[in-house]
C-alpha cells in the first residue's frame, strides 16, 4: 500500500452518529474473469490488506464476546485530561449476529476468511484495496468519495489540517466507511512531539518519543501507547503509522525528538512498550523507518539520503529493532505493518534505495526475518524518489 507524507501540515488547495466498525459485506460472487497476469501476486497483497482489517474487527468483536449477553456498553476508558476523552468504538451488532459471528469464529481463520473475501474480488477492486489514499480538502469531499466508492481504496491516510475538531473528524470518518466497499483502514502519524503530531486541534500535545525514553521508565511508554491509542479510535482511526524504530546516531533530520533512544536495546525495549500497549487496544500499529533512517543526514522529501556503513553495523544497529519486532514470540510486538523509505545503504543495495529493493524488501525482510504482515510505503511523491524514477516505475517490487 502506498502513501504517506510524515511533514505534510497545510492543505494543497483548499446529528452525530458514533462511529462503528461495520460488519463485512456479504461475499460477492466470484468474477467472471480474472486478469493472469500478476493476479496472483495481487490476490496475496489484497488478502493481507483485509486480513489486517478483520483483526482490527476481531478485537472489538472479543471485547464484546467478553461483555454481558447482547450488545456491550461501550468500555470505559483511562481518565483523560484531554478536552475530548471521546468514546470506545462498538461494533453494531445484535445478540443474534454476535452469537452467528462466535461460531463463524470458531471455525475459521482470519486469513481464511479474507481469502475467501479477496477469491471473489474483481481485479480492479484487488488493486483498490492496495492502495492507502491521500486528499487535499479539508473535510469529506467528492473525490475522496469517489477513491473509497467508486476506485475501491482501501485505506485513507489524514493529516492535520483535516482534523480540526472532535465531532468534526469523528463524522467525516463515518461518512467514509459508510461509502466504502469494504471497512477500511484509517490512519494517520500521531507520534507526538515537535515535529510529527496529527491530533494536535482536538487532544493538544503530547510529549515526544525521546521524552519517553528520557523518563528511563517503559511504563511511561506503555501508558502514552494506551493514551494514544484511546484517542484515535474514539474518532474511528484504527492504525498509527508509529512507533519510529529508528536508532538515533547522528541526531540528523528531525529525528531528534522522534527516536526511542541511541541503542537497539533502548529502541526495543520503549517502542516494544508503546507498541504493545497500543495494539492490545485495537490500533494497528506501523513501525518506521525501515532499514533505519538513524544515520542519515539529509531529508528524503528533498533528497535521496545515503547511508555509508558496513553491512554488519547496519544488520547490528539500524535492523536490529524491526528483527526483533518481527520475530517476537509476543503478537502484540509483531507490528501490522512496515514503512520503508527512501534511503541508500551501499553495502547491501549499491542501486536501489530500501524500499524499491529487492534485496531489502524481498531477501531480507520477507525471507531472512520471517515478515509476512502488510508493508505500507513512504510517500512516492518525495523527492529522494521522484528525482530518480517516475510515478509507475517507483511501485514497490512484490
Amino acid at each position: 500500500m502506498t502513501i504517506n507524507d510524515e511533514r505534510r501540515t497545510m492543505p494543497v488547495q483548499q446529528n452525530q452518529q458514533p462511529y462503528v466498525y461495520r460488519a463485512a459485506p456479504p461475499l460477492p460472487p466470484p468474477p467472471m474473469r480474472r486478469s493472469k497476469g500478476g493476479g496472483p501476486t495481487i490476490a496475496i497483497v489484497a488478502t493481507l490488506v483485509l486480513l489486517a482489517i478483520l483483526v482490527i474487527l476481531g478485537v472489538f468483536f472479543e471485547q464484546h464476546l467478553a461483555a454481558t449477553p447482547g450488545i456491550a456498553s461501550a468500555q470505559t476508558p483511562p481518565a483523560q485530561s484531554n478536552e475530548h476523552p471521546g468514546q470506545f468504538v462498538q461494533l453494531p451488532l445484535s445478540p443474534t449476529q454476535i452469537d452467528a459471528l462466535r461460531h463463524l469464529s470458531s471455525h475459521m481463520q482470519y486469513k481464511q476468511l479474507a481469502s475467501m473475501y479477496v477469491a471473489r474480488m474483481s481485479l480492479d477492486v484487488e488493486l483498490g484495496q492496495l492502495i492507502m489514499v491521500e486528499y487535499t480538502d479539508t473535510t469529506y469531499s467528492s473525490d475522496l468519495d469517489t477513491m473509497v466508492n467508486q476506485l475501491h481504496a482501501g485505506g485513507v491516510i489524514m493529516y492535520e489540517f483535516q482534523m480540526n475538531t472532535f465531532n468534526q473528524t469523528k463524522n467525516d470518518i463515518a461518512e467514509m466507511q459508510k461509502r466504502a466497499t469494504f471497512p477500511l483502514l484509517i490512519s494517520t502519524d500521531e507520534e507526538g512531539g515537535p515535529y510529527v503530531h496529527r491530533l494536535s486541534h482536538i487532544y493538544g500535545n503530547r510529549i515526544s518519543a525521546t521524552d519517553i525514553y528520557n523518563t528511563g521508565n517503559p511504563g511511561v511508554a506503555t501508558q502514552q501507547g494506551h493514551k494514544a491509542a484511546h484517542d484515535l479510535a474514539s474518532l474511528g482511526i484504527n492504525e498509527n503509522l508509529a512507533p519510529d524504530v529508528d536508532v538515533n546516531l547522528v541526531n540528523g533530520y528531525d529525528m531528534v525528538t522522534r527516536t526511542f533512544g541511541n541503542d537497539p536495546a533502548s529502541v526495543i525495549k520503549f517502542a516494544g512498550a508503546y507498541m504493545r500497549a497500543m495494539q492490545s487496544d485495537g490500533v494497528v500499529a506501523c513501525i518506521k523507518h525501515y532499514p533505519g533512517l538513524g544515520d542519515a543526514v539529509s531529508d528524503a522529501h528533498t533528497s535521496l539520503p545515503v547511508v555509508n556503513r558496513s553491512r554488519q553495523q547496519i544488520y547490528d544497529v539500524e535492523l536490529a529493532p524491526f528483527k526483533a519486532f518481527i520475530q517476537s514470540q509476543n503478537k502484540l510486538d509483531n507490528p501490522g505493518m512496515i514503512m520503508p523509505t527512501d534511503v541508500l545503504m551501499p553495502a547491501i543495495d549499491p542501486v536501489y534505495p530500501a524500499e524499491l529493493s529487492h534485496i531489502f524488501m524481498t531477501d531480507i525482510l520477507r525471507k531472512e526475518f520471517g515478515y509476512d504482515g502488510v508493508v505500507l510505503t513512504d510517500a512516492l511523491y518525495m523527492q529522494g524518489i521522484t528525482q530518480k524514477w517516475s510515478m509507475p516505475e517507483a511501485v514497490p517490487p512484490q
